[in-house]
């Protein structure tokens, strides 16, 4: 990725935007800097150059990483930016997509073991019929069955390019976002969601994913009954992946025909699909299997201790926060051992997940041998 400098009005710009964000005032901030309100105002509005060290104080006190003030962010994060109202502050999930766009392309621009690529793009479903052959491509795509649960989303979803990294954002952020990058893409997932909505959320990025959409947030994933709204066809194509109609009326005839009935039959389908009541009741409801009065019923059931022990569940906590895809933490050590990377830059590529796990030793080198660290 080229990074384009950025003059001292931009530069400006953008630590007011900190600043705000922070929740902090000019002069809040200019005494936590020792600096005149009015040098402060002047930097931000681009007529003072700040110094480096300025700017490095500046970052620290905003928790914000340095190159955010010095580099252009990702081509789809700026078109989104340029969408919206001049000075308008980023939500909270644009700044962690933007970090994480950031590193993945560091990481793939040094290390051969992170190669992303991008599957061919697919058209954009303009109905059901056309959500549900998509979510069949995309199953096919994976390497999965036409039927049957798919599990473990991560790991498929890395193999065909889709990074899937997930971060405790809060209950008032978005539940996902996806950007393309020149190669592949990056999903985040709000992990502060239950599992189910959080592999729900995943599998609706895919959608975006394969469709090729640039820049995608995502803040509520199938709450809205609205059929004709524009996110219905990618929320369908959600549960299609997870829920695929080529097992899942059999699954459901399967369960109902033993002696617990349709509550037993929502309990195992649920954890054998690993999708929350609601996700499991729609899908039901909308391919005809039950009608509204069971789906209400399906809604309502909530899974018990003495369900998981009775009918042996497996207790899966799929894309819990802080989540990174396999073959990035891979990339990120080999990296770092082969020292292209220091242990501090090695740890803020891993987003500090790691706490306090030491990284790999690195075998002595003699003192005639200069590294260039990154």
């Amino acid at each position: 990725m080229e990074h384009m400098a950025v003059d001292a009005e931009e530069i400006g710009r953008r630590i007011a935007e900190a600043r705000g964000r922070a929740g902090l005032t000019q002069e809040a901030l200019a005494d936590r800097l020792a600096l005149a309100r009015s040098s402060l105002a002047k930097i931000e509005g681009g007529s003072r150059r700040v110094t480096a060290l300025e700017l490095a104080r500046v970052a620290e006190e905003l928790g914000t990483r340095i190159e955010w003030f010095l580099e252009d962010a990702p081509e789809a994060i700026v078109s989104r930016r340029n969408a919206q109202d001049p000075g308008a502050p980023s939500p909270g999930i644009d700044l962690m997509v933007e970090r994480v766009a950031r590193a993945v392309e560091f990481v793939s621009e040094r290390s051969r073991r992170l190669l992303l690529t991008s599957p061919p793009q697919a058209a954009m479903p303009r109905d059901r019929d056309q959500a549900e052959e998509l979510a069949a491509n995309a199953r096919s795509l994976l390497g999965a069955a036409p039927g049957g649960p798919l599990t473990d989303l991560a790991g498929p979803f890395a193999a065909i390019g889709l990074l899937a990294f997930s971060f405790d954002l809060g209950r008032d952020s978005a539940d996902a976002a996806t950007i393309l990058l020149r190669q592949g893409g990056v999903a985040i997932i709000n992990g502060d969601r239950p599992v189910g909505r959080r592999r729900l959320a995943l599998a609706h990025e895919l959608g975006h994913y394969l469709v090729a959409d640039e820049y995608a947030v995502d803040w509520r994933i199938a709450e809205a009954q609205d059929a004709e709204r524009r996110e219905s066809l990618p929320d369908r194509f959600a549960r299609a992946v997870l829920l695929p109609r080529k097992s899942i009326e059999e699954d459901w005839h399967r369960f109902t025909s033993g002696d617990g009935g349709p509550r037993s039959a929502a309990v195992r389908m649920a954890s054998s699909y690993r999708v929350d009541m609601a996700t499991l009741a729609r899908r039901l409801a909308e391919l005809a299997i039950i009608d509204g009065a069971d789906a209400k019923k399906v809604r309502e059931t909530k899974t018990t201790r003495a369900d998981i022990v009775e009918y042996d569940l497996v207790v899966a906590d799929e894309l819990a926060s802080p989540a990174l895809p396999r073959v990035y933490e891979h990339a990120v050590l080999s990296l770092y051992r082969e020292e292209t990377i220091s242990s501090a830059r090695a740890l803020d590529l891993l987003f500090d997940t790691w706490g306090d796990e030491p990284l790999p030793t690195l075998p002595r080198r003699s003192e005639g041998e200069i590294w260039q660290f990154v």
